[in-house]
């Protein structure tokens, strides 16, 4: 019986490959231009990071994580999301003692159980970014930009940036009071999981998908009608910050986030796609999680990229179409099994002189070499036969145009490394 790969997951194929590569250069790039640094942390933690970093009334801890003993009895869970983890990193190596903030990031697989849908997996990719230290609006701000001219790297249209703030421990407190009180009054319209977030956390009602459950909250409170005078000033910030650079934004009052982290900043971005699979981005500020897991009192401010949702997006707007030209190839063909040899030490000597050269391993016929030759894409080709052997000059072919040219190898080797000759033409 054949083995396939877990329900969820996906193979990225060789074909596939430089999209990836593509993204993760540019988006490497341009944080580091921002000063940012890369961290790599493991692909699982101690459960109880997640269970106090991402909060037990989140859906991701309810019902997503991967969580299993290992042979120590000790529960572990394979990262659903990349700050917990960072924000571990830095308090455990005292990273708060170095200069301040902190700026980090992190790109690779995450893990959560979900039904598979199109641009979501069970494992999935993301690249993310974390400020650490910094109270600075400002710095809202930058983040803000950065994501956005992220995704301007690439190419990506129709963006469109959703901010929103969601208070504070001071000024929380009191809109989930109000909010309550508002709903005890529909809470038997409400679905069975909004019913449960009801007590643990309101404020995730707005996140619903049911079309009763919104319509239920669109009339109820608001956190951001209902912010402290901090996080009002905060916010305003913010949107200056957003005025001076140019960057358009929309406020959405009804945007939560689905992380108990957040605190005050909360941003989401799409590009040009409906329905839930519409984001490919957000974050926001979480100025109590350092302390929550042991650290000191510092804030911080963040955002996570959906990788797989970006290249779904790039396909659909065709943002790989003509962005990468392949490499030249040189195929070299020998007549006989005699002439192996001289076919091993010319294409070792192309390699080590950075020119893209193979050779046939299945033992072909010669003609059977150059049908091969066609169907990788060789864009030259040098048959080596007796006479080549023991002249040492080369008959090199262009693919293309079918034109040859004899070189020498001093010359053979100039011509495939250089830019612009009339051979390549």
């Amino acid at each position: 019986m054949k083995i396939t790969g877990p329900k969820g997951t996906h193979d990225i194929l060789y074909k596939n490959i430089y999209k990836w590569q593509f993204i993760e250069s540019q988006l490497k790039n341009l944080v580091e231009l921002y000063d940012y640094q890369e961290m790599r942390t493991p692909i699982f933690e101690n459960t109880d990071l997640f269970l106090r970093g991402v909060g037990d009334t989140t859906d991701i801890v309810d019902k997503e994580m991967y969580t299993f003993k290992d042979k120590g009895d000790r529960s572990i869970t394979l990262r659903p999301e990349g700050t917990a983890g960072v924000v571990r990193s830095f308090i455990e190596h005292s990273c708060y003692n170095e200069v301040l903030p902190g700026k980090f990031y992190y790109y690779g697989p995450m893990f959560r159980y979900s039904r598979p849908q199109a641009g979501r997996y069970r494992q999935f990719h993301q690249f993310g970014v974390e400020a650490l230290g910094s109270a600075d609006p400002f710095l809202d701000g930058e983040v803000l930009e950065l994501m956005m001219n992220m995704f301007k790297a690439l190419g990506l249209k129709q963006l469109k940036l959703e901010i929103n703030s969601v208070g504070c421990p001071v000024c929380r407190p009191i809109h989930k009071e109000k909010l309550k009180d508002y709903l005890k009054s529909h809470y038997d319209q409400l679905c069975p999981t909004c019913q449960s977030r009801y007590e643990k956390n309101p404020l995730r009602i707005f996140d619903c998908k049911s079309l009763t459950c919104q319509e239920i909250i669109q009339k109820g409170p608001y956190v951001t009608d209902n912010l402290c005078d901090d996080c009002e000033n905060h916010f305003i910030k913010v949107k200056e910050y957003l005025d001076m650079v140019e960057l358009e934004y929309e406020v959405n009052k009804k945007m939560v986030r689905g992380l108990d982290y957040y605190t005050k900043t909360a941003f989401e971005v799409s590009a040009g796609r409906e329905g839930s699979q519409s984001s490919i981005g957000g974050g926001g500020r979480y100025d109590g999680l350092v302390e929550e897991l042991g650290g000191p009192e510092l804030s911080g401010i963040g955002f996570a990229i959906g990788l797989e949702r970006i290249v779904m997006t790039m396909d659909e707007q065709m943002l790989f179409e003509g962005k990468f030209e392949s490499v030249n190839k040189v195929f070299i063909a020998s007549v006989s099994s005699n002439e192996i040899p001289e076919t091993v030490r010319l294409v070792s000597l192309l390699r080590k002189n950075d020119i893209h050269a193979l050779r046939d391993t299945m033992n072909r016929k010669l003609k059977a070499q150059f049908k091969y030759a066609n169907k990788i894409g060789a864009d030259y080709v040098i048959t080596i036969g007796d006479e080549e052997v023991s002249s040492k000059i080369y008959t090199l072919k262009n693919m293309k145009t079918s034109k040859e040219e004899s070189y020498v190898e001093s010359d053979l080797i100039n011509i495939l490394k250089g830019e612009n000759n009339e051979f390549k033409k």
